[in-house]
């Protein structure tokens, strides 16, 4: 039996409860935060792909906080009163420091872009994860990236990842000029900076456009796609167009969607 060139393949890691407290905090740009943590319960962390996530456990409104109990490799209290949680790309990692940097879009309607706006050194939450790590097999002639702000700190590692020899074109939305960032990458990397205006997030066009646009390059590409999960249904069929294979040659992940709270982007999306 041959095996496939490229196929999606999946790591799982022992459930871990971990308590961090906030080391420091940073204006990356106006709307984005980014947020380094640390502690002794970061040790055996991993982290090896640029969309591994954790569920951060964040305080109520009322300045309750319960924390994550995890027993016989399950978190026992996901549906306890009281609890909230997020899920949250991990931006980078470095075990040697033991720092976890977490980028946050600041924002007032919701209890981790309030928390973090506040967010102080010494400040502790809940950590749970990563449950695992996914990737896809083999290597690619190049890469595309559509991605939103909520998706951009996935989308930056893997362009400050990918090693010199790699081609890159990157469409990132934001609000405006002042949310552009400077990523370091030795790849050939072409990056488009896509600005929605007062146009509400989650209700334009620029990245299905962006992509319809793009003449691709010769030879065989990936294409991460990621962001308000009702934007990202046209650019499935789109991919499905061009010849791209799910879990082979693209991935696709509705971080969230309009008028959904705590969206749980594992859910399968119905418009395959």
């Amino acid at each position: 039996m041959t095996t496939p060139t490229h196929e999606r393949r999946v790591e799982r890691y022992p459930l871990k409860r971990r308590v961090l407290a906030v080391a420091d905090v940073e204006r990356v740009t106006p709307r984005m935060i980014r947020v380094h943590f640390t502690g002794p319960d970061l040790a055996g962390f991993e982290s090896d792909h640029f969309a591994d996530h954790v569920k951060l456990w964040f305080p109520d409104e009322e300045g309750g906080h319960v924390l994550p109990v995890v027993e016989d490799d399950r978190c026992l209290n996901f549906r306890v009163p009281g609890a909230v949680f997020r899920d949250y790309t991990v931006r980078a990692l470095d075990t040697a420091a033991r720092s976890l940097t977490v980028d946050f879009v600041a924002h007032d309607h919701g209890p981790a872009g309030r928390w973090a706006q506040a967010a102080r050194p010494g400040d502790e939450l809940g950590v749970l994860g990563p449950r695992g790590t996914a990737w896809i097999t083999g290597e690619f002639d190049y890469h595309v990236l559509l991605v939103d702000e909520t998706a951009l700190p996935a989308a930056a590692r893997y362009v400050e990842e990918l090693p010199a020899d790699a081609r890159v074109f990157a469409f990132f939305e934001v609000v405006d000029g002042a949310e552009e960032q400077e990523l370091k990458t030795p790849a050939d990397a072409r990056i488009t900076w896509l600005h929605r205006g007062g146009a509400e997030p989650g209700s334009t066009d620029l990245l299905l456009e962006a992509f319809r646009s793009l003449e691709l390059p010769e030879g065989e590409g990936f294409v991460y796609a990621a962001g308000e999960a009702n934007t990202l249904k046209p650019i499935r069929r789109l991919l499905k167009e061009r010849g791209f294979v799910r879990n082979a040659t693209c991935e696709v992940d509705g971080y969230w969607r309009r008028g959904t709270s705590n969206l749980d982007h594992h859910d399968e999306d119905d418009d395959e």
